[in-house]
């Protein structure tokens, strides 16, 4: 379900070949296919720098730019339409359609592609590509290279130099247009609904797996034909296994339930994290445990500020998380030491966040030159303390082994402060427990 408006791709093109030298290509191949079993391939999922660029989402296709090239600076090889094998597998855009469609200015069929793209490199003085994301494209680059190579003595030039087009590109990426933040919104949203129904669902003796059908539910009905990443449904102990993907415990009564999911919406990943009553009702001590993870994460939010370093939001939820399990006795010293020596860890293993976008973990620097960088309007990162009390710590009360909590919101840096794009799923105790009454 395609979202996005041609002229925001042709945009992004634009801006790429503005920051690239002159004398240069841009060579970016889509994802490969990828066989499930046998005769069986997994559902397509374009490649995110690829669909970044082109709102492309067939497989078989190289996207070319060429900076200043007279007969059009945007290229796409893709494959030709044909009639049988439409039948079969879909509809394909040949090259009429990627020129009318999806705004190229040129395209060719992908089975030309050993005849004419080592034509347009040869003579160019640089060759950006992302080296080592596609080792078949690799070598076929390599071939392509070579076979210029040898032409030298017939005048032909190779390029000179390959640089990464990842640095760029992934600069890029990493801000969000207000396009891109209105679909993240909508992602939110929706995986929000697939929240709210799995926590009416939940009730003692029902599977995770269940849950996680009324996640899937609300994402396909609504377009959404992936989830963003394996979804995470972890009751009792599981919630302490951070990436517990299995699903299929039975819930029983008096635990809670770690639900970690987010849809993809064209290609926009959303991520989010609520921890629940399997019986609608915390008990003494998964209430005190999960005020202080929230605690954590309203402080952490707010830390979210233009100007702001990515890594504040973690040192907040650093230092509460760590004041909090020394009053509750999980932890004893002075605090301040306490962090020094990382005494947390144990509870609170994981940062507390990363960059959202085409990828559920975004693409984009976190430090420059050392320094953590600092947060600006447009970019998108996710807020999620946790606390994980293992149920074989034996250097705590037994009643407080097996508590796993983490919460989870995606926040988009403004000109102002932050917006929470995932605000629609209750995290306060009485919210929660009105909800599932």
């Amino acid at each position: 379900m395609k979202q996005l408006p041609v002229s925001e791709y042709k945009k992004r093109r634009s801006s790429l070949m503005a920051e690239m030298d002159d004398n240069s290509i841009a060579i970016i191949p889509s994802a490969p296919i990828q066989v499930r079993n046998r005769d069986v391939d997994y559902p397509y999922r374009q490649d995110s720098d690829f669909y970044y660029l082109s709102g492309f989402p067939e497989p078989e296709a190289v996207l070319v730019l060429i900076p200043e090239r007279s007969h059009g600076e945007t290229i796409l090889f893709c494959r030709e339409k044909d009639p049988e094998k439409e039948l079969w597998e879909g509809l394909r855009a040949g090259q009429e359609g990627a020129c009318e469609k999806y705004g190229f200015d040129d395209a060719f069929p992908i089975s030309d592609i050993d005849e004419i793209l080592p034509g347009l490199i040869e003579g160019k003085s640089r060759v950006y590509y992302e080296i080592g994301t596609n080792e078949t494209f690799d070598r076929r680059m390599m071939l392509w290279i070579n076979a210029i190579k040898a032409k030298t003595k017939q005048g032909a030039v190779p390029p000179g130099e390959f640089v990464a087009l990842d640095h760029i590109l992934h600069e890029m990426r990493i801000f969000k247009s207000e396009a891109e933040v209105a679909l993240m919104k909508k992602a939110a949203e929706i995986s929000a609904n697939a929240h709210l129904r799995a926590m009416k669902a939940c009730q003692p003796g029902c599977y995770e797996y269940q849950l996680e059908a009324e996640l899937l539910h609300e994402f396909v009905y609504n377009g959404c034909r992936a989830a963003a990443y394996n979804s995470i449904v972890g009751g009792g102990v599981n919630a302490c296994i951070l990436h517990y993907t299995e699903n299929n415990e039975v819930l029983s009564d008096g635990d809670l339930v770690l639900i970690d999911a987010g849809c993809e919406l064209d290609h926009y990943a959303s991520d989010i994290t609520r921890t629940f009553p399997v019986n609608g009702k915390f008990s003494k001590e998964q209430k005190v445990i999960y005020e202080l993870v929230l605690k954590s994460q309203l402080a952490a939010i707010e830390a979210v500020q233009p100007g702001n370093h990515f890594n504040q939001p973690n040192d907040v939820t650093v230092q509460v998380i760590t004041e909090g399990l020394v009053e509750l006795g999980l932890l004893s010293g002075d605090v301040d030491q306490l962090i020094k020596e990382e005494k947390y860890k144990p509870f609170y293993m994981h940062k507390a966040g990363h960059w959202l976008g085409m990828d559920v973990h975004d693409v984009g620097e976190y430090k420059i030159d050392g320094e953590w960088r600092k947060l600006e309007p447009g970019m998108v990162l996710t807020i999620e303390p946790g606390i994980y009390i293992a149920p074989d710590n034996e250097d705590v009360d037994k009643r407080w082994r097996g508590i796993g909590v983490r919460i989870e919101d995606d926040v988009v840096v403004t000109e102002s402060g932050h917006m929470v794009l995932s605000g629609d799923v209750p995290k306060e105790v009485a919210e929660i427990e009105a909800l599932m009454a």
